[in-house]
């Protein structure tokens, strides 16, 4: 049955807010042409995946995955709009090695993962992504695998939570919210976004309306390692970091947008050693940002890290 690309005005007004970040960038490292076999591994509201498959048709496949069957809904129609050769997978792209067997792929000529969120994830209040807006506290990426995030909160040792705040969120004031926040529960289960934000702000010395004024909210670093951390998205990187240079073929180039310390410390750690180790005959040797005024226009793009690794040919090795 063919997929309406929106179900509301509200809808096509948060696609248009969510830019695909580094495209030019992306472009000019992966270098897709007619005949390619490329993967996105994060298809979302399929902005890199139109323009991947512009580049690569005639002749090319696009193979494009997303968890969120919301996101698939919205950017399936694009996608059908641009032509050519394309698959869309409802899967975790840490799967990715089954997924391109059942597509008859055994190697592929380029990859690209932006592991940021869609705006439409954030915005909507009943996926619970967000500490401006009311809402179950889910943050699932598909809202019908796996727990959610109000049953790890109300679960994880403290001891847990100060490592998941830290490690995944760089929260420098995580010892004093995961106190509190055990502490709130003994009293009453953390059941929506409003009962995790506040706790975060009353341990944090914000009040809810200065909160909201803050360049930085208090409860953002918080929300985002639990949202890591319900979505197993660091287990899932480490995945892909490992099968990658199997699925590239020789000169195949892999990108990935990181837009977390974390995973662009194990982005650059990995292909820096495979580098070394003669698997990648050449690396991004920094880490590869916005321009200024893509920065200007598409405030995501602030934090973006793009990095690329190319696929050593045999006689390199």
């Amino acid at each position: 049955m063919p997929l309406t690309a929106y179900d509301s005005a509200e809808d096509m007004k948060r696609e248009i807010r969510h830019l695909p970040v580094l495209m030019s960038q992306v472009l000019e490292a992966l270098r897709p042409a007619p005949g390619m076999v490329v993967v996105d591994c994060t298809l979302g509201l399929g902005g890199h995946s139109s323009e991947l498959l512009r580049h690569i048709t005639p002749g090319g496949k696009l193979i494009a995955i997303d968890f969120d069957p919301r996101s698939i809904d919205i950017a399936q129609p694009k996608l059908q709009a641009t032509g050519g050769d394309f698959q869309i997978v409802n899967n975790n792209f840490a799967a990715l090695p089954s997924i391109l067997q059942e597509a008859n792929v055994n190697q592929i000529d380029g990859l690209l993962a932006d592991l940021g969120v869609a705006s439409p994830q954030i915005d909507d209040p009943a996926r619970g992504f967000s500490y401006r807006q009311q809402g179950p506290l889910d943050m699932r990426m598909d809202p019908t695998r796996g727990a959610p995030a109000s049953v790890l909160i109300n679960r994880l040792s403290e001891r847990d939570i100060v490592a998941a705040l830290l490690e995944l969120g760089d929260e420098e004031d995580a010892a004093k919210i995961a106190k509190l926040i055990v502490e709130r529960r003994r009293k009453c289960p953390i059941e929506t976004t409003g009962d995790l934000t506040a706790i975060i702000c009353e341990a944090r010395d914000f009040t809810l309306q200065r909160a909201l004024g803050a360049k930085l909210h208090p409860a953002a670093r918080t929300f985002q390692a639990l949202r890591i951390l319900v979505n197993r998205e660091m287990t899932n990187l480490e995945r892909l970091l490992r099968i990658l240079p199997d699925i590239l073929r020789p000169d195949g180039v892999g990108a990935i947008i990181s837009f977390h310390s974390g995973e662009d410390r194990r982005v650059k750690t990995s292909f820096r050693d495979l580098y070394r180790a003669g698997i990648y005959s050449a690396i991004s040797p920094d880490a590869i940002i916005a321009e200024e005024d893509e920065r200007t226009g598409n405030p995501r793009s602030r934090s973006a890290k793009l990095r690329w690794a190319r696929r050593a040919a045999e006689q390199e090795r």
